[in-house]
């Protein structure tokens, strides 16, 4: 077993540095110890043992393999937990747990981010992890929220292969929320390795520090990894982990009862209250961080329907929110009227969204659209066409006629980076971080998945980054999430609960142990029944 340790000069709590700096210089350090020799530890004794097998409904993706490909969406972490290590990283009860790095400081005058990384720690191809794998790793990143963070650091020096600092231009808040939660630019892959096998090489054959090692992959059918025994953290209990893809929602749960899978999730309705009633299986219902809300890219042309605030907020007031909510996750979502989750640092609570399809009608009128209009395509992730489908009837009541066009996950959010999706789409995001890092993803000018932006808007965040004061920034943030409001800018649908069903092979399923993770993380956690 490891113990953890906090250590610090003065006290640890809020500063002008934001949300994780002490009020002078502090340390997280690990002062970790074996407490219990090999001998006595039953995993280590007889080596990990058995298999648990996922059913998943999204087509995997192999970038989803590579952490410089990180999207702005939770899915890649469920493989990253697995495959690969962070040097800071979300972990249970710990937001910003070290992991390859066993101390991390910042300097006085918030410039500096230095980590000390952790001895021993190793790639599956048995190289040791270094100072120079990070700094490569970092410079490597090249997916959601890349620039934002590069363009803050001034450089990254490694003085020694155990120790790498990170030099700001100037002192930034958000460093931290962006490098270990809301990027995967902490996520440490093999520098010579990558050199050696390229991009696409490293995709069809990932190599990483994390505590199971890439075995094979079917493409549309399943993943296999095995335990990686030397891991530091721990020697996983369980041998052989694979995620199957499945996207039918009643084949998972054939797929469950009959156990030929071991975990599986997405249940909604009738079929929920199928697992529920099965004898031998085990239902967890997951509120997750995964607001869901619709979004208008054409609201900037003057010349779309969605330009009218009136138009926006008719579409807001139409979604039946309590009934979609009980007949597709039995009442568990919470309907919040946020595209931030309601647990993240900065969030401002606005009022509950309303379902008054009368006053749609009376808005739509004065808008010009008397008899409601086309509305083209609704665009949404295949694996929530179910919640498509009760959005797009919820609007036909009101005369906006929508067609709906699911999309697989890898596509669908291809297609949103690319801006090629129009009319109306289903957003969500799972994406780890703070109000800051999601408006800078979905809101601001230049983000990974904005069309378009509100010059004021944009202003204040330029503002509320640069500002050290953690109740000024607070205020610029929560001014930020007001203005969306009244301005109708989303349609708000509700933070998904999701419902999961665990076989009777299953020990400890890892489901809900990092909060707001919908995966069954930290991975080497995981046990068999009577393990």
């Amino acid at each position: 077993m490891l113990g953890y340790c906090y250590a610090a000069e003065g006290r640890i709590q809020k500063s002008r540095f934001g949300e994780l700096h002490g009020l002078r210089r502090y340390v997280i350090g690990l002062v970790a110890g074996i407490l219990t020799a090999a001998a006595g530890d039953p995993v280590q004794a007889i080596g990990p043992k058995g298999q648990i097998t996922w059913a998943t409904p999204a087509t995997i993706a192999p970038t989803w393999f590579d952490p410089a490909e990180t999207v702005g969406l939770i899915t890649p972490y469920q493989y990253l937990y697995a495959l690969h290590d962070a040097v800071v990283k979300p972990m249970p009860g710990e937001p910003f747990a070290l992991s390859l790095a066993k101390s991390w400081s910042l300097s006085d005058d918030g410039l500096v981010h230095e980590f000390v990384l952790r001895d021993g720690a190793k790639f599956h191809n048995g190289e040791p992890v270094t100072s120079e794998d990070v700094k490569f790793s970092f410079e490597r990143y090249r997916g959601a929220a890349s620039k934002p963070i590069k363009d803050r650091v001034a450089a990254i020096e490694t003085p020694e292969p155990g120790r790498v600092l990170f030099r700001l231009k100037q002192p930034w808040p958000d460093f931290m929320t962006l490098y270990a939660k809301a990027t995967g630019a902490a996520w440490v892959v093999p520098k010579k390795y990558v050199q050696s096998v390229g991009d696409e090489g490293f995709k069809k054959a990932p190599v990483g520090a994390g505590p199971y090692k890439f075995v094979s992959f079917a493409p549309g059918i399943e993943l296999t990894m095995e335990a990686f025994e030397p891991y530091w953290r721990k020697t996983p209990s369980v041998k052989r982990l694979i995620v199957k893809v499945i996207p039918d929602e009643a084949a998972r749960l054939v797929a469950l009862k009959r156990g030929e899978v071991d975990i599986a999730g997405l249940f909604s309705g009738e079929l929920g209250q199928d697992l529920q009633r099965t004898k031998g299986l085990t239902t967890k219902a997951l509120v997750l961080d995964v607001p869901f809300w619709i979004s208008f890219p054409e609201q900037w042309d003057p010349k779309s329907p969605w330009h009218d605030q009136r138009v926006r907020l008719a579409v807001s007031l139409a979604i039946d929110h309590t009934t979609i909510n009980q007949a597709l996750t039995l009442g568990y979502s919470r309907v919040t009227g946020s595209i931030i989750p309601d647990t993240f640092a900065y969030y401002w609570a606005p009022p509950a969204p309303m379902y008054d399809p009368a006053k749609a009608k009376l808005l739509l009128a004065a808008a010009g659209y008397p008899n409601g209009f086309d509305a083209g395509d609704y665009f949404c992730d295949s694996a929530f066409a179910n919640l498509g489908e009760a959005v797009v009837n919820s609007l036909q009541t009101v005369g906006i006629r929508a067609k709906l066009r699911p999309l697989e996950r890898a596509a669908f959010f291809k297609g949103l980076a690319e801006k090629s999706l129009k009319n109306l789409i289903q957003g969500a995001s799972g994406a780890l971080g703070n109000t800051a890092t999601r408006l800078e993803t979905f809101v601001v000018k230049g983000g990974a998945y904005v069309y378009g932006s509100y010059p004021d808007i944009d202003v204040l965040f330029q503002e509320q980054a640069a500002e050290l004061d953690p109740k000024k920034r607070e205020a610029t943030l929560h001014r930020i999430q007001q203005l969306l409001h009244e301005r109708a800018v989303f349609a708000h649908i509700w933070q998904l609960a999701q419902i999961v069903g665990i076989g009777p092979r299953v020990g400890e399923s890892g489901l809900g142990l990092i909060a707001g993770h919908p995966y069954s993380t930290p991975y080497e956690d995981l046990t068999l029944a009577g393990q």
